[in-house]
């Protein structure tokens, strides 16, 4: 999954990463002449007293120094570049998948995780992406030429590379192999901690209000805990790793003196190129030691690069039509002929043999007990799910094969929880129709009976929105995002519980305000209350996912016993009537 998501995203940088190994060849080729050259200098020039040879083979070092610098931060400038241009194309490429995602999709991954996968493992990726860059690149080419050029110094003593190498590599391979699986379980801990931060931050008012702080302390304490566990296990291998390599490389220097001075002393060998062998063995084990590195960052960016791959790879259960029908000059018209409704692996459906039309003019309410089906019904019309059987039509063509955005364009809805943006009310309103008018904005408040709060505020439209709309009421953000809706004047009105949050005489004014609104409009509504709905030409009566009336509200009081179950448990026979 790594190497499939690495050469899909690092393709666009194919030039800044073959001039990147060039420069690293540049600066390895010489890091791995200064040392032969230093040999030189002690055995031509200091051991014979010869001043200038020290001089001008000084001076060469100094300019190949100079040289490996240059090479050495251009490397490094453009392997950062790429490295970030890759992060940044990896979150814009998660990003523009999960907006395609339906809201089933969604569920599925859960929301901690899709922003675990976004940042944290976008980062562990782009982190092995940039020291790849700057250090895999390096390590096999250093380690190569040391022991090429350990072998011009000294063949004999060349002798120990076959011991040394291999030993540092059987160390350190069994420490590596065990990280994979706490690397795999650390990256579903943040996801946990994630999750349970989310919901504390989000009901810490249900949390107080049930006195349950001890409660929600220990489900994080069991959460951090078991993300401190697991990094613990990490950072004790990664702990142990270090002072491996180190025994192995110090081991290697006092194996090279030793038998470099008994090659000296025989006269076998000089003392410059001892001094060259000693620093190639360095430069060898330093490679390993930096490929050992990486190595310990790649079994969590793969575990990272597998969880990214997940969701980019995950096509939307809501597909757009390869040839879809264009919706012109749309009425409204919205028809379900027997509708059915189930999620992935469940027994029982949602929804079944749901049938009714909805006419431009007339406003259809949905009502039923809660978990009878109504919000369902309600997404499956913007195609926020998709039915898994039977039609859902606007003007006789089916939603399927209509172009999203053709389809969402002529619709306005309300969702059962209103959400708001951060910003400004007008930033809001701007959701709806962009670039809307100062007066399209205020006439949509006007509506949604919003104008006189809003006027209240200080700044008016330019009053502050935080995350969420959490600076205004619940009835506030309700009549903020009926407003949001109603701005563009849609074919298709969706109202999904969208006058809880009201009082009666809100919710009165607004229904009054919105007939002249969607008089030529299709408006369904969904409602608990009967208040809000019983003036609707047609009501709807849901129980378990099945229509068990279909009616005027007289109609429905006459002969339909759900309907009479839920009218008189809200109000009164004379008020019923």
């Amino acid at each position: 999954m790594l190497l499939k998501l690495l050469k899909t995203y690092l393709a666009p940088y194919r030039g800044a990463l073959i001039l990147v190994i060039v420069l690293q060849l540049v600066q390895t080729i010489a890091s791995l002449y200064l040392p032969t050259l230093n040999a030189d200098i002690i055995d031509k020039g200091v051991t014979t007293g010869d001043t200038g040879y020290i001089f001008r083979v000084g001076g060469i070092m100094l300019a190949v120094s100079l040289g490996q610098i240059v090479c050495a931060i251009a490397a490094v400038y453009f392997g950062a570049r790429a490295a970030m241009g890759f992060g940044r194309d990896v979150r814009g490429g998660l990003f523009t998948n999960v907006q395609k995602f339906s809201g089933q999709d969604v569920a599925t991954f859960g929301a901690p995780s899709l922003i675990t996968r976004t940042t944290n493992d976008v980062q562990q990726v782009q982190m092995v992406v940039m020291l790849g860059l700057t250090i895999m690149v390096m390590a096999p080419i250093m380690l190569v030429g040391g022991i090429v050029m350990a072998l011009q110094q000294d063949v004999g003593l060349s002798a120990l590379l076959v011991v040394i190498v291999p030993v540092l590599g059987i160390t350190v391979a069994p420490i590596v192999s065990r990280m994979v699986p706490y690397f795999r379980a650390m990256q579903k801990r943040i996801d946990r901690i994630n999750s349970v931060l989310r919901e504390q931050i989000t009901g810490i008012r249900v949390i107080r209000a049930f006195v349950r702080e001890r409660h929600e302390e220990e489900r994080f304490r069991v959460a951090n805990t078991e993300l401190y566990e697991t990094s613990l296990r990490v950072g004790k291998l990664m702990a142990l790793m270090f002072p491996v390599v180190m025994l192995v490389m110090n081991l290697s220097s006092v194996s090279v003196m030793w038998f470099g001075g008994q090659r000296i002393n025989s006269g076998e060998m000089q003392i410059g190129s001892l001094t060259a062998f000693l620093s190639y063995i360095m430069y060898i084990l330093m490679a390993v030691m930096m490929s050992t590195m990486i190595f310990m960052m790649v079994p969590r960016a793969a575990v990272s690069a597998e969880r990214i791959k997940e969701v980019l790879d995950t096509e939307s259960s809501v597909v757009e039509p390869l040839d879809p029908t264009p919706l012109r000059q749309v009425a409204g018209r919205v028809a379900f002929s027997d509708v059915e409704f189930r999620y992935p692996g469940a027994q029982d459906p949602v929804l079944s043999e749901v049938t009714f039309t909805a006419e431009p003019g007339e406003t259809t309410a949905i009502i039923g007990s809660t978990g009878s089906g109504k919000t369902t019904l309600m997404n499956l019309i913007p195609r926020l799910f998709d039915a898994t059987g039977g039609t859902i039509s606007v003007d006789g063509v089916d939603v399927r094969s209509a172009a999203g955005q053709d389809l969402w364009a002529h619709i306005g809805m309300v969702p059962q929880k209103p959400f708001l943006f951060s910003g400004t009310i007008g930033s809001n309103l701007a959701y709806g129709l962009e670039g809307a008018t100062p007066e399209q904005m205020w006439d949509a408040l006007e509506v949604a009976q919003a104008r006189t709060f809003v006027e209240e505020l200080a700044d008016g439209l330019d009053t502050p929105v935080s995350q969420g709309g959490t600076n205004f009421s619940g009835g506030q953000r309700q009549r903020l995002a009926i407003a949001r809706a109603l701005i563009r004047k849609p074919r298709i009105v969706l109202f999904d519980d969208s006058f809880s949050a009201l009082d009666y005489a809100t919710d009165a004014a607004l229904r009054r305000a919105l007939v002249p609104r969607t008089k030529e409009s299709t408006m369904i509504v969904v409602a608990q209350r009967v208040a809000t709905i019983r003036m609707a030409e047609k009501i709807i009566v849901l129980d378990t996912g099945r229509i068990v009336g279909q009616g005027t509200h007289a109609e429905l009081l006459a002969d339909c016993q759900t309907y009479q179950e839920i009218v008189f448990s809200q109000l009164s026979a004379e008020e019923a009537a």
